[in-house]
């Protein structure tokens, strides 16, 4: 027999979870933490075996131009560990990421997790800043190309937000080089005769920055513009609007009242979902701007192959987007109570 609800008007209803006593919640949390761990655990395998059918003996490469005999070739192999069989080495290496231990690199011999830590930070301020960008631009122009649609500016914007989506990341940047003829620093992210001070490095740093931040907000903006733009034309025939035009509202004011913030739940988990994927994919826009970041180590570390390092740079890159894929399902969960309900 089912038990009839009754509400008084203008009554909430409660949050199916607190009917529950919020156990669906924890069961969540706990499913959702599982994945992530078993996912974790399938990227380091990977990786471990990915980096290990790279062509190239390390060992021959961080001895070239070098006279060695074959004794001191294997006493290196040896020392390095890559003459154990490779069920062996994966388990002292999964050993060692048990205690917080990355590695030591084979061409820089230093421990892999100190040389993270220093590339890390320029890598968080190019990805954090063109997001940023990225994400008001994109969905400035997604909410305006759907208000007119059909439009030239609607035909416009998604035009060229499709041809910088598919434009390739390295040829982008070249391209801003040539064009932009030296009026922005071309490598690095600080000038060796910045005057000390605070001010003055921020201004060298930012004056670095503008070139391959443009690069990276230039190629992910088109997707939140794409995003937005149609989930604000599913939202523009619903009822609600219709409602509230008749009661007399501003058009800019249903759009941005009523219309925006229900288009901009696929939009805000997608900014979540793809913020690990544009961590991973800053390799290239590294690489050409020599930006000293995670994406610059990585393309240092296949010229060896350099295996501690590249197995490092990838379980931090990798497990970025699993841990972002977590904090956008959790998210979604709190913002459509369509889920909790389910």
């Amino acid at each position: 027999m089912t038990e009839a609800v009754s509400t008084a008007p203008g009554t909430e209803l409660p949050d199916p979870d607190e009917r529950r006593g919020g156990t669906g919640t924890l069961r969540f949390l706990a499913g959702k933490i599982g994945s992530g761990l078993v996912s974790l655990l399938l990227v380091v395998v990977l990786g471990f075996l990915l980096f290990r059918m790279i062509p190239g003996d390390p060992v021959t490469t961080m001895t070239r131009d070098r006279p060695t005999s074959p004794q001191q070739l294997a006493e290196l192999r040896a020392r390095l560990g890559v003459d154990k069989p490779m069920l062996q080495q994966f388990l002292d290496y999964f050993g060692g990421l048990l205690r917080g231990d990355l590695g030591t690199s084979y061409i820089y011999n230093r421990s892999v997790a100190a040389m993270i830590g220093e590339r890390v930070w320029p890598t968080i301020l190019l990805v954090g800043t063109a997001t940023v960008l990225a994400v008001a631009l994109g969905l400035w122009l997604g909410v305006r190309a759907a208000w007119k649609r059909g439009s030239s500016f609607d035909k416009v914007q998604t035009g060229v937000a499709l041809t910088l989506w598919s434009v390739p990341q390295f040829w982008l940047g070249l391209m801003l080089l040539i064009a932009t003829q030296g009026l922005f620093p071309s490598r690095g992210m600080t000038s060796p005769d910045t005057p000390p001070g605070f001010f003055p490095e921020l201004l060298d740093v930012a004056h670095h920055l503008v070139l391959p931040c443009v690069t990276l907000l230039a190629v992910i903006y088109a997707q939140y513009m794409l995003v937005m733009r149609s989930s604000l034309l599913e939202e523009m025939n619903a009822d609600y609007l219709t409602t509230a035009r008749a009661k007399g509202l501003r058009d800019d004011l249903v759009r941005r009242r009523h219309a925006v913030p229900n288009a901009l739940l696929p939009t805000v988990t997608l900014v979540f979902l793809q913020f690990g994927l544009v961590v991973s994919g800053t390799v290239t826009v590294e690489a050409v701007f020599s930006w000293p970041g995670l994406g610059l180590l990585t393309f240092e570390a296949l010229r060896g192959p350099d295996l501690p390092l590249l197995q490092g740079v990838f379980l931090i890159l990798a497990g970025s987007v699993v841990v972002m894929n977590l904090f956008a399902e959790v998210l979604y969960r709190v913002l459509d109570p369509r889920v909790r309900a389910s």
